[in-house]
């Protein structure tokens, strides 16, 4: 069994695995390969890797020797077509590559998407979504406070007080909790917003207030995902968002839904009643941000108001980022490689199923297929 480890396209920091990582599968057996420079960025170099039992390779010499390629994002299809029955893992937001997923399928890839694991409790040790958003929450709130131009805490001083930051945190999925928990170490005040009320006690207990919304759509079956909401419910949102964000001098935004564009929670009328020197960091910028006027990857100035519009935060811790990631990843492993180190899809396993995107020449994912 060989298993492939690429370098990331010049914008990603992280890697796959670390040399810790890699230690686990050389140990058992298991050959390692690692594209010559991957884990620079991550502060894992070629020689740590060959210490853990690593071989480096060119990217070409990885792709064609390995059994299993990890690669957090896509590959190119030219770069790959040649190897037929080859299985890549990754995190490859493939409902919105279906065209990139169809070719893959055609070149007979077989093709596991992490972002697509089946969020029950089972699948917690291998969940990249919620440990790279822990970190993008964490970080979310430091990239707040230090464009924030005044104290997070409340001072009292013999020059006098200064009041704490109000901080409104929309989502209190992994990130925003993360996000909530930050805030209060630096001392700020905090709102949440979620459509789901089962949180609230989560978000009280982190020392935040909660604040409710009647009839939001039931997300109970949604595997642990956020569901589109009804038009009156929307409207009841917008008017209580409303109201908080205009005492608000940071907001964070995490709201995302899979396979669609992020909702528009913070209008331009919103940002207009914010006072000047106010912060949103918008963690939804890769699909479309939660502001209409959000540029991922880019902060901008608006109507005095500083707008950070970043889906990668994550990236910019890239060494725990890698490690985290990489423990999720041999997570998985567990799953399709047997004690004999062979690689056995087993399909009756509802998450080996749940995140294979294609197999055998097809797009086996009914949501992707369709």
């Amino acid at each position: 069994m060989t298993i492939g480890v690429l370098h990331e396209p010049a914008h990603e920091t992280r890697v796959s695995l670390l040399a810790e990582a890699v230690a686990t599968l050389t140990k058992k057996g298991i050959t390692v390969l690692v594209e010559n420079g991957a884990g620079e960025k991550a502060f894992c170099n070629n020689a740590a890797y060959e210490a853990a039992g690593a071989a480096i390779r060119s990217r070409q010499e990885v792709i064609n020797e390995s059994a299993i390629v990890l690669s957090i994002h896509m590959p190119q299809t030219t770069e790959i077509a040649s190897k037929p029955s080859g299985i890549l893992i990754g995190v490859y937001q493939p409902l919105f590559n279906g065209a990139e997923m169809k070719q893959w399928a055609a070149a007979g890839i077989t093709t596991f998407s992490l972002d697509m694991l089946p969020r029950t409790t089972r699948a917690q040790s291998m969940d990249v979504l919620s440990s790279q958003a822990n970190i993008a929450g964490y970080k979310a709130v430091l990239t707040a406070a230090n464009a924030y131009g005044r104290y997070f805490p409340m001072f009292m001083t013999a020059a006098g007080s200064i009041a704490p930051a109000k901080v409104l945190i929309l989502g209190a999925g992994v990130a925003g909790l993360q996000a909530i928990a930050t805030a209060k170490r630096l001392g700020a005040v905090i709102e949440v917003f979620d459509t789901r009320p089962a949180v609230k006690e989560e978000v009280m207990s982190l020392g935040a207030k909660f604040i409710e919304v009647e009839g939001a759509a039931d997300a109970s079956k949604a595997g642990g995902y956020a569901v589109e909401q009804t038009a009156d419910f929307m409207a009841r949102q917008k008017a209580k968002i409303a109201e908080s964000i205009a005492k608000a001098d940071i907001v964070i935004t995490t709201a995302q839904i899979p396979g669609k564009k992020a909702p528009i929670l913070v209008t331009e009328e919103m940002i207009q009643a914010m006072r000047n020197g106010s912060v949103i960091v918008d963690l939804a910028a890769a699909t479309g941000g939660n502001t209409p006027v959000t540029k991922n990857n880019e902060t901008i100035q608006y109507q005095g108001v500083t707008i950070i519009g970043n889906s990668s935060l994550q990236s910019t811790m890239p060494s725990d980022a890698s490690k985290m990631y990489g423990k999720n990843v041999l997570n998985f492993l567990q799953l399709i490689i047997n004690k004999e180190n062979n690689i056995h899809l087993n399909w009756e396993d509802d998450l080996v199923k749940g995140c294979c995107i294609t197999h055998d020449g097809a797009v086996v994912h009914e949501r992707v297929k369709s």
